[in-house]
């Protein structure tokens, strides 16, 4: 029993919560964080009806739970090619299906590093849209009944080793940039002087 609570404890402490979108219509889920998504299902039609999505854990695909009813006439099955694709955004649209009833989940579309899936249902209502900003989304949770009421994610942040690689990427860059040529550059600004032609210096972009 501690065992599990440890596991589960650990899972939390890896991202962070963002969102729910939508109503408060049906009951609370979470499938909680993992090391990313590799599946996500949708079955829908004026709606989202429900969603079942598929994580890894350790190189491992792990089910969530079906978060929904048992409506809709359409299935969209998005494979992602983990782990070198994931998930960096989605977006879509929450609205009541009738009039005076609470809001659900009417569109959803998703966009990894590679590309870019959906819309799926009906773009009714109110927008949302949330990219993840050196990042990947690694969780998904959120209210289900009759149908997809809410959804909100797990983001893990851009792993610290990563980031730590690109500054030094970038350091190994500039150092080279600055080494190359030194007498080249002081040799130009010397006959710019002599000439008196002013002259823009060459500007080097570290992209990513």
């Amino acid at each position: 029993m501690d065992e599990g609570k440890e596991n589960r404890s650990e899972k939390k402490k890896k991202g962070i919560e963002v969102g729910p979108w939508g109503g408060n219509g049906g009951t609370s889920w979470d499938d909680g964080s993992y090391h990313g998504v590799r599946e996500i299902t949708l079955v829908f039609g004026h709606c989202i009806d429900s969603i079942r999505v598929m994580y890894d854990k350790n190189g491992k695909p792990v089910a969530g739970e079906k978060h929904g009813g048992v409506g809709g006439n359409q299935t969209a099955e998005i494979k992602l090619q983990f782990p070198d694709e994931y998930l960096v955004s989605v977006s879509g649209y929450y609205c009541p299906v009738v009039h005076g009833g609470s809001p659900v989940i009417r569109s959803l579309a998703f966009k990894s590093n590679k590309r870019s899936f959906g819309p799926f249902g009906m773009e009714h209502g109110t927008p949302f849209f949330f990219p993840v900003d050196g990042g990947r989304i690694v969780g998904f949770k959120g209210r289900s009944g009759w149908y997809l009421d809410s959804i909100g994610f797990h983001v893990s942040q851009a792993q610290p080793a990563k980031l730590l690689q690109r500054v030094h990427k970038t350091f190994r860059r500039l150092a080279s940039t600055a080494v190359s040529k030194p007498l080249s550059t002081v040799e130009s600004t010397s006959k710019e002087g002599e000439g008196g032609g002013p002259r823009s210096l060459p500007i080097h972009r570290c992209d990513q």
